[in-house]
């Protein structure tokens, strides 16, 4: 296709070539803005910081390390280094060795910057090297002594300590300073002792032979680029350190460079000096132990060749800048403009008639967009008819947590729910009741669909309400609102209630959600109204559940005792219908007043249905009409705890007395069951709930027909019974009365005794004893 000059194949050209412009002329920019107008204060910055950082440096490292030499040997540990000055050497042949031991230990120590180290006894003339051990200086050569000039410096200043420029000194002391003479460039410290007294007038003299390439080496490790140009110079102007050693311990000159370096009082300071016609920038930096100085000389030009090599290479990146950028601007205009040609040419497809081959993309495309925007109004139409059901999905999305809030914002503007308060409440509905449940499916529909138009309809003050029914037919209220107020929620309820008892004649059970401050949060309020509304059923008599101390019981790990269902299983087995009745009273009891939750309440309501089950299967229990009954159906259609309670004390009952009026059938047979139960059962417990039990009579029951076909009473008979057992085992004279006792089912021997006697008229003891004197 032939692209014309208006084209958005053009228009993408041009526009990626200008920002390719743009960005090249801002980076051009963004180079000539670097470069300050005050670059010469910004280079002696510079020097003046990287100055400062050598002179700290060599400070910490050598001079202070040097000076802690001195105060290590006059702390005397572990030799004393005053010995000569109070005895002769005579006998001290030992502490000389000593003395040396500890120079050369300090030495080595410090072997980076240190050579030697040297003590000096005035008196005596004598001296005590780590290299040379004991001297007489007396009687040394004169070149020896002047490699020792501290000494005469020391004595004749009123300082206690003195740092000597520069020297030579012979890596051999004992040798003169000649051309084959290995030399090392030292720079000497000297201080006397005792710590305050002057070289005129103390006992002796410390000196350390500092290196002084442990100066320049510092030096030549921080200013690599600049360390030919950097030097350290005495209080007098001697050069001390410097890459050339052949300057050192000569004067720096007289020049007004040197004597401005001198004189200025200050610590340190930059500024830019003509030389030789040259301007060059200078900075330096004075130490605080002994006020040398270490300056620096560099000319100006070096950091301006440093800078025009830096434009020189940042124009060239521009250039390749400019140049990567047309090409990619040429890609990206072919990459975007492919994908628009393939939406040019598929709404060339929406058109009944071809369009006209001269209209380029952007007529086409607001061509089609005309015709979008038609079929879109008729789309909003039909999604206002669906309006309802959009709502409905909303509302059940927002209670369940599945939107962000961004998703949620969209979606409640599209069906126009405003959200423009600051507080919200969720009310859950809970229709069930018997009145709702005998209703006809589509009448219940009916009254859930026009409650929540009522509620939406209602004019309640500064008040917004949001009503959808759930899937389990329950109906979900949300309240929006600037005041959190619980009279307003009473009102809400008020309402529900009034209106379904007045129109239906229906009771209804509402529970209240907590207050959230965001509608995002409305599903946590949600929650809290779904968890009471579990409780309604356990609480019949209150129509709206709002006590939060029940959310407490709802993560309660409180079990009902084992017992309250084991009894009620006894009194069903013994069909003791009052005691199987207190029976489930005592549960209610115990569900209403303790701290259960909810679920766990209706396992035990469960449960209990379910031991009622097991009886009625294990007593083979048919009823009069033969319908056969679903213990488990009915209790689903139960509403309350009450209806469970009328429920199942109905069923009991009538299963109980059906029971018993088989049991008149069976009354010879259930006799001769209970004679049997009890002959093989003498040990065991044989009270009459526990054996009707198990002959699936009351105990009532059985005590009557017991009596009526013995002729004696229940407890008799069990007497009777053990006794004949008892004088039985007494004949076999093989048991002890006390195993007897446990035998027949007495507890206690003493028990059995007296049983024994009321029915025998003698003892146990004494019908033993007749029987071994039968024998």
């Amino acid at each position: 296709m032939k692209k014309n000059g208006n084209s958005a194949f053009a228009n993408l050209a041009i526009s990626y070539v200008t920002i390719v412009m743009v960005i090249v002329l801002l980076l051009c920019s963004i180079f000539y803005m670097y470069f300050p107008k005050n670059y010469n204060e910004e280079i002696q910055k510079k020097n003046q910081i990287i100055l400062e950082s050598a002179a700290n440096y060599i400070e910490s490292s050598v001079f202070q390390r040097v000076q802690q030499i001195y105060l290590d040997l006059s702390l005397g540990e572990p030799v004393s280094i005053d010995v000569f000055a109070k005895d002769t050497l005579q006998g001290n042949h030992g502490t000389v060795l000593d003395l040396q031991d500890l120079l050369k230990n300090e030495v080595a120590d410090h072997a980076d910057i240190v050579s030697a180290v040297h003590l000096y006894y005035p008196k005596q003339k004598i001296m005590i090297s780590s290299d040379s051990g004991l001297r007489y200086l007396d009687q040394e050569r004169e070149d020896a002594a002047a490699a020792v000039s501290w000494m005469e410096r020391l004595q004749n200043s009123d300082s206690s300590f003195v740092w000597t420029e520069a020297h030579m000194a012979p890596q051999d002391i004992n040798r003169s300073l000649s051309d084959d003479t290995l030399v090392d460039p030292m720079i000497s410290y000297a201080h006397s002792y005792p710590f305050h007294s002057t070289g005129a007038d103390c006992d002796l003299m410390i000196a350390v032979d500092m290196k002084e390439e442990a100066i320049s080496g510092i030096i030549r490790h921080i200013m690599p680029s600049d360390y030919k140009n950097t030097f350290v110079m005495g209080p007098s102007g001697t050069i001390l350190s410097a890459a050339d050693k052949g300057i050192l311990g000569h004067s720096a000159g007289s020049s007004s460079l040197i004597n401005k370096i001198l004189s200025s009082t200050a610590v340190a300071e930059s500024f830019t000096d003509k030389i030789n016609r040259g301007s060059h920038e200078v900075s330096f930096h004075t130490f605080p132990s002994n006020d040398w100085k270490i300056y620096n000389i560099t000319p100006t030009d070096n950091y301006y060749q440093k800078s025009i090599l830096l434009q020189r290479t940042v124009l060239l990146i521009c250039l390749l800048a400019a140049i990567v950028g047309m090409i990619l601007s040429g890609i990206f205009t072919v990459a975007i403009y492919d994908p628009l040609k393939r939406l040019r040419d598929k709404m060339k497809g929406m058109f009944d008639n071809t369009p006209d081959a001269g209209l380029n993309e952007y007529t086409l495309i607001d061509t089609a967009i005309n015709k979008l925007t038609r079929k879109v109004s008729s789309l909003e139409e039909t999604l206002q008819a669906n309006s309802p059901v959009i709502k409905h999905n909303i509302v059940l999305n927002l209670l369940n947590n599945s939107y962000s809030e961004e998703e949620l914002v969209e979606q409640l503007q599209s069906i126009h729910i405003p959200i423009a308060y600051t507080r919200y409440c969720c009310m859950l509905i809970d229709p069930f009741s018997p009145g709702f449940k005998a209703l006809h499916s589509k009448t219940a529909q009916f009254v859930l669909y026009r409650m929540i138009n009522q509620l939406e309809a209602a004019d309640f003050a500064g008040c917004h309400i949001i009503a959808e029914e759930l899937p389990d037919k329950k109906v979900a209220v949300i309240v929006c609102t600037d005041k959190a107020e619980e009279g307003l929620l009473e009102q809400i309820s008020g309402f529900i209630l009034s209106e379904v008892k007045r129109s239906f004649d229906l009771k209804f059970k509402i529970s209240l959600g907590c207050w959230v401050g965001r509608f995002m949060e409305v599903h946590k309020s949600f929650g809290e109204a779904k968890i009471l509304a579990k409780y309604g059923f356990l609480l019949p008599e209150v129509s709206v559940i709002k006590d939060t101390s029940l959310l407490e019981r709802e993560v309660s790990p409180n079990e009902i005792p084992q017992a309250v269902l084991l009894k009620f299983k006894e009194k069903l087995q013994a069909r003791n219908i009052e005691g199987a009745f207190a029976a489930v009273d005592h549960l209610l009891d115990q569900m209403r007043e303790g701290v259960y939750s909810a679920d766990y309440c209706r396992f035990i309501l469960l449960n209990t249905v379910s031991v009622y089950s097991d009886y009625l299967i294990s007593v083979r229990y048919t009823p009069s009409d033969h319908v056969k009954i679903n213990l488990y159906n009915e209790y689903t259609s139960i509403h309350d705890i009450n209806g469970y309670r009328e429920w199942l004390t109905d069923s009991i009952a009538v299963c109980i007395s059906h029971m018993e009026k088989r049991s008149d059938n069976r009354t010879s047979e259930s006799i001769e069951a209970v004679k049997q139960y009890i002959s093989s059962h003498l040990s065991e417990e044989l009270s009459l709930d526990t054996v009707a039990g198990k002959v699936f009579l009351s105990p009532k029951y059985l005590s009557k027909i017991f009596k009526e076909e013995t002729g004696m009473n229940y407890i008799e008979y069990v007497t009777g019974k053990r006794m004949e057992k008892a004088l039985e085992l007494m004949a076999n004279h093989n048991m002890t009365i006390e195993q007897i006792a446990n035998t027949v089912g007495y507890g206690t021997t003493a028990y059995f005794i007296k049983k024994f006697k009321e029915k025998n008229g003698y003892t146990p003891k004494h019908y033993i004893r007749q029987l071994m004197e039968q024998s």
